[in-house]
């Protein structure tokens, strides 16, 4: 196969840098571009390393900028979009939420078209799938079921109208006479070192004598290891670019998880952090049914004073429905489809990400000392 290049749009982010550090071992793959509204300094370090093995071209702009988006995709033969702004918590405006997640993703579709690209796969969300409710009951779900948000939250609307746009626009014909194949992958919550919610999450135990809260302790989930998702991004590519099998990928999502025992977030948290001191909140909380009311009460709250201030409760029924759920899905499909099988066990997964918050936990120690001193 003759030399090709990828964009990776969010690839300075945590899982865009993994799926870069699959992409440079790529057969005859010539060049990377990396699309991101900004690399900080340690990005850009790491990013150097693969400069002897493969060009690697930096862009930092904006998903909404079409000048932008047209220029990165000139002369690509794939791109990997994984750009989104996650917000569970509706911290960030809906708007703003809305043109990055929705709008940036079918102007990026747009570019596609005009420059030829004919490869085009989207990283989505398992929220894009619900939950609707913690008393549904969801275990091993599959493809074929079909499951849908039903939430307004800006965060799994914008994701589910994202996929949408992006498996409607599969089969789209390019200027050069061609077709655009698309797909998207929907990932468990991802965890992993570099992970942005599992160190702020550690970060608030460390402020609290190492306690870990205990809010999700009915969830049974089946969290995911960043490289297994990176890698599931490195398969999906490698078969929609092949003609024998770009005809059963061609417009399909898949849940992608991998063999991270099924448990609540709080244990998953706490199985990743005891051995270095953390515990989880022994203290009692309040029945789920009564935190649900007390969220739509906040939420009340936040929309009558909307008008004047910006309340934004610490918790609402979007995420606490999300917290407390029993929601695991099967990766047998990605398995028949892509050849999809973990890169990385449990027990990998487990030891690189203990190791990482360990790190974590010494810089943070650090930091104390040197404000003491």
């Amino acid at each position: 196969m003759e030399g090709w290049s990828c964009l990776v749009t969010g690839g300075g982010g945590f899982l865009g840098q993994r799926i870069i550090r699959l992409l440079v071992e790529e057969k005859d793959l010539q060049e990377i571009r990396v699309l991101d509204k900004v690399f900080r300094p340690e990005v850009r370090e790491e990013f150097s390393k693969f400069q002897s093995k493969i060009k690697l071209t930096l862009l930092e702009g904006d998903i909404l900028d079409e000048q932008c988006l047209k220029g990165a995709c000139q002369g690509i033969s794939a791109v990997i979009h994984t750009v989104s702004i996650i917000d569970v918590r509706d911290a960030v405006p809906r708007e703003t939420i809305m043109n990055v997640n929705v709008k940036g993703t079918q102007l990026l579709l747009e570019a596609c078209v005009q420059a030829n690209v004919p490869v085009f796969i989207h990283t989505s969300s398992i929220e894009v799938a619900g939950p609707n409710s913690y008393r549904e009951i969801i275990q091993d779900g599959h493809e074929e079921e079909h499951h849908e948000s039903a939430w307004s939250s800006p965060y799994p609307y914008s994701k589910k109208l994202a996929e949408k746009a992006v498996l409607g626009a599969n089969g789209w014909a390019l200027k050069n006479g061609g077709a655009l194949y698309t797909c998207a992958l929907r990932p468990m919550y991802i965890y992993g070192e570099g992970s942005p919610f599992l160190s702020a999450y550690m970060h608030r135990a460390l402020k609290n004598n190492g306690i870990l809260t205990n809010h999700c302790r009915f969830s049974r989930v089946n969290p995911v290891y960043v490289g297994n998702v990176a890698w599931a991004h490195i398969l999906a590519l490698r078969a929609l670019r092949d003609p024998k099998k770009v005809p059963n990928i061609q417009g399909q999502f898949y849940y992608i998880s991998d063999d991270t025992p099924h448990q609540s977030y709080d244990d998953l948290n706490y199985t990743l952090s005891k051995e270095w001191g953390f515990c989880l909140d022994s203290r009692m909380s309040l029945p789920i049914s009564l935190q649900y009311w007390l969220a739509f009460l906040l939420e009340i709250v936040s929309f009558l004073l909307s008008p004047i201030y910006k309340y934004n409760p610490s918790f609402n029924r979007h995420l606490l429905t999300l917290s407390n759920s029993v929601f695991t899905f099967s990766y047998k499909k990605a398995q028949r489809d892509l050849g999809y099988k973990p890169l990385y066990t449990w027990e990998e997964a487990k030891q690189k990400t203990k190791e990482w918050i360990g790190f974590l936990v010494k810089q943070y120690k650090e930091t104390l000392k040197t404000k003491i001193h």
